[in-house]
């Protein structure tokens, strides 16, 4: 990878690595490292274990800060929503962190850098690389707030959208089903689109990766429209 294209994403992040060998193994998958003959990388595991540490500890502290009168089963379950895998997926989509990952040829060719497993774990080690690199917490903090734990509604509406729009159709007494449209794309790499009924009417449409992730996508559409009645 060109250095000008670390450079982009640490323009991106909002902080730059005094040591880029840790940004470096933060964005090495094990198939990439697996595949040199010299071993120039370590791949990002051992980060991303420090990384997911970090993400609960800061995340702990701003829920806990935030919501004085949650008890700790709602906090645990709302940060379970907000730091799981398709939540920082979504967010290291939204800096196109997918983009900057060191893929072997074989996980390349199997669309390894749109999994949510892949993108969300590289997420962690980035956020591990930030807290060696900078010495401190203040570093993570910031970016986890600002990338992570920002605009909290909208996105615990999105990553809950499934179920909170099954709550409030049976609620309601109503049916809903989901309706795949369209498959696409090469085996390796297909495109879902989706669309979720409710009482035979289609209230909303999404597209994804898997075919969860398009009925995610639906389910907070028809949920926009409807906050938006």
């Amino acid at each position: 990878m060109v250095q000008a294209s670390l450079d982009e994403l640490e323009e991106r992040i909002g902080y730059r690595f005094r040591d880029r060998y840790l940004l470096d193994c933060a964005l090495t998958h094990t198939s990439f490292a697996n595949e040199q003959k010299i071993q120039t990388f370590k791949d990002y595991e051992r980060i991303e274990f420090l990384g997911d540490a970090v993400l609960e500890m800061i995340s702990s502290d701003f829920l806990y800060r935030t919501y004085p009168d949650k008890k700790e089963g709602e906090l645990t379950k709302l940060r379970a929503s907000l730091v799981c895998e398709p939540a920082l997926a979504y967010c290291a989509r939204d800096l196109s962190l997918g983009t900057f990952i060191r893929l072997g040829r074989g996980e390349e060719a199997s669309g390894g850098r749109e999994k949510d497993s892949i993108i969300s774990d590289v997420m962690e080690a980035l956020i591990g690389a930030m807290y060696l690199d900078s010495g401190g917490i203040e570093e993570p903090r910031r970016f986890i707030l600002t990338y992570i734990l920002s605009d909290l509604e909208d996105k615990q509406l999105f990553y809950d959208a499934k179920s909170i729009l099954q709550e409030r159709t049976q609620q309601g007494g109503h049916t809903m089903q989901y309706e795949l449209l369209e498959e696409s794309g090469p085996g390796h790499c297909r495109t879902f689109r989706v669309a979720v009924l409710i009482d035979g009417q289609r209230c909303g449409t999404g597209e994804g990766r898997s075919k969860k992730a398009a009925e995610q996508q639906a389910a907070y559409s028809a949920l926009i429209r409807e906050r938006g009645r």
